[in-house]
């Protein structure tokens, strides 16, 4: 179908909801947005329209960003491992799915699956991805029922629609499907009325700010004012998360009994509030929310979320201990896989509303260490859980609070298969969150917003002239970023660029000519006519540092990269699950290390390769100082919690090697203290 008709299409469908009237008006391009967006890369921004308080960024649409160097050779890794032939060898997304109008798995597995294959597919502009994902979205789109519903009829939970909600919204930008809004329409209408006869129950009322966000994603581009009486209506159906981070009560590790997990099927609020997924998809709830009010305490409990959940079951890897709830700050603990991606979300959604820099820090800190960490080499195997101190992947129970005995193996579906179907939205929309625009306002122009830092390359367009940026970079393992800025014709707009708060001493330089010296931990602002071939050099000082963690245990860090000492490991093929396989990884090497922190670390850099989180191939090593500590041990294939450091111990001083977090399968990054 052609641009112009595709248009048309969707103006007559518009129309028969009654809001053709309503079309954005809010966007920074005044040509038109349809037929742009359905061009792909130069798709316009939506801005928030009134009453909505604005962002200080927004996302581009998806198709704007092109990852390349290391960070391509990541997604086309997953697009030929697990990602890219899910529905090949699981049943749970295959031809019988209840989200292809088959009799299988119809609540949320399909859901979370395309969330992550549309903008996989996008991102490589891989046709065999998009003709999968097509089949899901086609029958989605022609699923509608006439009360509004849509989706699987047997199952009729508000949760898994909201994951495909999200799916869907990213196909829009990316294509301008003219059956996109209007089935969006139909359907919130349906839950407006249905809502206060059928209210948010379970799942549904613990996740109900990303039912929020994607109304207001239809708001901007509807005006319909009954839209936001839906977002109040979520708001006072769902869960308080602010309240519960206002007087935050889980200061323990969560056990199985303390939240009644034998009763209701697990899904008393006790237990769903502790719940790790749900703490992570809450993390954005206060941003989202306060789009709607403008508040600005809403917009800052982000931060006091976090805050409580570093506090109190922090682990070094960035992301909390929850195995499968709120676990302590042991990092013996695991996390799981699910909580990390939707976490990544929330940060990148909490970064576009807040513009603190510091969200940035710590959505880099989760890619580039938690992600990749519980995945495997070849990207075809994952673990439910992962641990920081990790020296065994095998069939125990513990330490888990309240999963199985699966939970920390790499396989097809260990524990649960919420992650197996989720996973695959980490790094695409990581990749799509690398570059953001900040709005007009009554002093400045609108510009462009280096949010996050991995190669790629940007197409958008400013007040009608075309700009497209190449960043070159082998970040997070180095500290060097290069970006050459390429505006169609010359264009005076705001350039800003990220400065990481340990980033002391770094340093811009455009043209060569160096710039005033960034302060760590804020947004640079450079301001300049640019023009084409005009080159930005950001230097990151790459100094390791200590941080200081559980029983004053160390971790040591180097840019954004946690490390980790690699425990040798023997892979050992449990069975056979169709493409893939379930591994238990034994140790081969001793690993009970307490580290010398008086001594020098030294580093040793290599050049990045297309598998840069690979143990054989890291382009970075750290070289540290240590002594073993007999006592420390391991029992039932969990290390023992780290004694309270400072420690003795005789044993000879050894130099020791330590790798990116993600590197090592078994590993140790908490380590024990040397008295000096």
């Amino acid at each position: 179908m052609s641009v112009d008709a595709t248009r048309r299409l969707l103006l007559k469908q518009l129309g028969s909801i009654g809001v053709v009237s309503a079309l954005p008006t809010n966007k920074i391009l005044s040509s038109s947005a349809f037929a742009t967006a359905a061009e792909g890369p130069q798709a316009a921004v939506v801005l928030h329209r009134a009453p909505l308080a604005p962002n200080a960024f927004y996302p581009l649409p998806l198709g704007s960003i092109r990852p390349s160097g290391w960070l391509h050779a990541q997604l086309q890794l997953q697009a030929d491992s697990l990602s890219g032939h899910l529905d090949e060898t699981w049943a749970d997304v295959g031809p019988n799915s209840g989200w292809l109008g088959g009799t299988g798995e119809s609540w949320e597995r399909g859901p979370y699956f395309l969330d992550g294959l549309v903008p996989l597919a996008r991102l490589l502009d891989d046709q065999r991805l998009k003709t999968k994902a097509q089949k899901y979205l086609d029958w989605t789109l022609n699923s509608q029922a006439p009360n509004g519903n849509f989706g699987p009829a047997s199952n009729d939970d508000w949760w898994p629609r909201m994951v495909m909600l999200k799916a869907l919204t990213q196909h829009y930008e990316a294509t301008a499907d003219p059956r996109v809004l209007p089935l969006m329409q139909r359907y919130f209408t349906y839950q407006l009325a249905e809502l206060p006869r059928r209210p948010l129950r379970d799942w549904g009322k613990f996740r109900w700010q990303d039912n929020a966000l994607t109304v207001l994603w239809l708001y901007d581009r509807t005006g319909d004012p009954s839209l936001l009486d839906l977002v109040r209506l979520l708001h006072s159906q769902g869960y308080d998360w602010l309240a519960h981070f206002a007087d935050f009560k889980y200061r323990e590790r969560i056990t199985a009994e303390y939240i009644k997990l034998s009763e209701d099927g697990g899904l008393k609020d006790l237990a769903l509030s502790t719940h790790g997924v749900n703490n992570g998809q809450a993390i954005k709830t206060g941003p989202v929310w306060s789009v709607l009010t403008g508040i600005a305490s809403d917009r800052r409990a982000v931060l006091k979320m976090l805050s409580e959940l570093d506090k109190y079951h922090g682990l070094p890897n960035g992301i909390f201990s929850c195995d499968e709830h709120l676990a302590g700050p042991n990092p013996s603990q695991g996390s799981e896989l699910c909580t990390v991606v939707e976490a990544m979300f929330s940060l990148e959604q909490s970064l576009a509303i807040l513009g603190d820099p510091v969200l940035g820090d710590r959505l880099e800190r989760l890619a580039f260490n938690a992600l990749p960490g519980a995945i495997s080499d070849d990207m075809w195997s994952h673990q439910y859980n992962q641990q920081p101190n990790q020296v065994e992947c095998s069939l125990h129970h513990k330490p888990w609070t309240t999963d199985g005995p699966e939970s920390n193996l790499f396989g097809l579906e260990p524990n649960f298969g919420c992650c197996t179907a989720n996973f695959h939205q980490g790094w695409p929309k990581f990749a799509t969150s690398l570059w953001m625009l900040s709005p007009r306002t009554s002093k400045d122009e609108e510009g462009l917003v280096a949010a996050a830092y991995a190669p790629c390359e940007t197409h958008t367009i400013l007040r009608g002239i075309r700009v497209h940026l190449i960043e070159e970079t082998s970040y997070p393992f180095h500290g060097t970023i290069r970006v050459s800025v390429n505006p169609a014709s010359p264009l005076a707009f705001p350039l800003s660029l990220r400065i990481p708060a340990w980033a002391t001493g770094a340093t811009i330089r455009i043209n060569g000519e160096p710039q005033t010296t960034p302060s760590p931990g804020s947004f640079a602002r450079i301001e300049r006519n640019w023009k084409a071939g005009d080159r930005v050099e950001i230097k990151l000082p790459m100094q390791p540092r200590l941080s200081t963690w559980f029983h004053d245990s160390v971790a040591v860090e180097q840019g954004p990269l946690v490390f980790s000492f690699a425990i040798g490991e023997d892979w050992v093929k449990l069975r056979d699950r169709g493409m893939t396989a379930d591994w238990q990884v034994y140790p081969t090497t001793q690993w009970n290390y307490a580290l010398d922190t008086a001594a020098e670390i030294t580093v040793t850099t290599a050049e990045i390769t297309q598998r840069p989180f690979s143990a054989a191939h890291t382009p970075v090593k750290l070289h540290a100082r240590a002594r073993k500590l007999p006592d420390w041990r391991a029992e039932d294939g969990v290390a023992n919690p780290l004694p309270q450091s400072p420690v003795n111990s005789t044993e000879p001083m050894e130099e020791i090697t330590l790798i990116p977090y993600a590197a090592a399968k078994l590993r140790i990054t908490a380590f024990p203290k040397l008295k000096s």
